[in-house]
Order: C-alpha cells, then structure tokens, then sequence
C-alpha cells in the first residue's frame, strides 16, 4: 500500500503511540485484527474514505457516520482511538496510520510485506513455494504477499521489497534483448 510520504510521516506518531499503548495493555491483537479488517473495508469502501477526508464535513458528522458503521464491529480502544483522529482533525490520514501501525507489528513480530506484480493470479501451491523462498532470502519469520495481477507484465513476475526490486518478467527480458 502506497501511500503518500508526508501523511506517513505526520501519520507516524499516532501509530507509534497506539503500537505501545496496545503492547502496554496487552491488546495488540485485537487492535491489529481492527485494523487489518479496517483496511479492507477502507480499500473496498472508496465513499467512506472520501467523506471521512472531506475537510468540509464537521467532526461530530463523522463521529455519527463511524459510531453507525463500524462501533459495533471494533475493539472499543480502537474505536476510541478513532474518535481522538476524528477530534484531532487527523480522520484523513487513517489508512496512513493503520499502514503505519501494521508496518510497526509486522517489523516486530518479523514478518515482512513484499510486493509482487504477476501477469497471471498464482496458484496456492505456487503462492507456497515462493513464500518459503522469500522466507529463505529476507530471513523473515512470515511473509505477507501483496499481490497485484498486471497482464502488461506478459509473463512471469516483479517483486518489490523495501529498496529491492527483482524483476523476472517477460516484458522485462524482452526490453532486455530489444537493448542489444
């Protein structure tokens, strides 16, 4: 997930302090369900993200829009954490925050996000195999596939970790060959 570099930055802070508020409180799982479930639901759900970063929307409209959809359905820490975004003028930056704060469990509990572009969606057995060689190779404890399917890539796949880009697409090799 990508995201813009100065919301991750001002977005960094809160996800450091919920990190250790749920370590301290031993709630870390439940939070990192929340939001794990919450991106989803932010991804799927393009209306909620707008309205939520509306600037012209009042705060007390988005707490009634957040306690009717999701109250019910959150951890009340995470709930309330919700509310101080909403009441900090800081609601906008919410996926900024959740990436922010799953960065900060995954890195703790070593599990590492790599992303992979593919022409074609991989099997089980295939998505298996390369999760235990990524394993190999970053020494990570569980990896977490994002996978993009990206038929312009012809064939064959583009892994993209931290500052690493491995690229064995077709598309690739023949820019490749067309060099020389």
């Amino acid at each position: 997930m990508s995201a813009n570099p100065l919301a991750l930055k001002v977005a960094a802070p809160y996800a450091r302090a919920l990190f250790d508020f749920s370590v301290e409180k031993n709630i870390m799982h439940q939070i990192t369900a929340d939001f794990q479930n919450l991106e989803i639901f932010l991804n799927e759900s393009s209306e909620l993200t707008e309205y939520l970063s509306n600037p012209i929307v009042s705060q007390d409209a988005k707490r009634e829009v957040l306690t009717k959809a999701l109250k019910s359905q959150l951890n009340a820490e995470t709930f309330k954490f919700l509310m101080v975004l909403v009441n900090r003028d800081r609601i906008n930056l919410l996926k900024s925050v959740i990436s922010s704060y799953l960065e900060l469990v995954y890195e703790t509990a070593s599990i590492k996000t790599i992303e992979v572009g593919t022409a074609f969606a991989f099997s089980s057995a295939q998505k298996t195999t390369l999760i235990e060689k990524l394993k190999e190779l970053t020494g990570a404890r569980e990896i977490k596939l994002v996978v993009t399917v990206e038929p312009s890539l012809i064939g064959g796949f583009l892994i993209k970790t931290d500052s690493k880009v491995i690229d064995f697409t077709i598309k690739n090799q023949l820019q490749q060959l067309a060099k020389h």
